[in-house]
C-alpha cells in the first residue's frame, strides 16, 4: 500500500470521525461509518489491505526485489 493511499484512508478516517462527534451523522449510519473508519485506520496503519490481492491492486511504488 502507497503513502498517499494511507493518507488517504487516515483523511476519511478523521472526517468520519469529526462527523460524528459534532453530531451530524447519527443512528445506524454512523455505526456504519464508524465501522468503516476503524477498517481504514486499521488497513492504513498495516499496510495492508485484503481487498487489493484479490483485484490484483498494488498501489505501493517500491519495486519487488528479484
Amino acid at each position: 500500500m502507497g503513502t498517499w493511499d494511507r493518507a488517504i484512508r487516515f483523511v476519511i478516517a478523521i472526517t468520519i470521525l469529526i462527523l460524528y462527534f459534532t453530531n451530524i451523522i447519527s443512528g445506524t449510519l454512523a455505526v456504519v461509518l464508524l465501522l468503516f473508519a476503524v477498517a481504514t485506520s486499521f488497513t492504513g496503519i498495516t499496510g495492508y489491505c485484503p481487498l487489493y490481492p484479490i483485484f490484483g491492486w498494488n498501489t505501493c511504488k517500491i519495486k519487488e526485489k528479484k
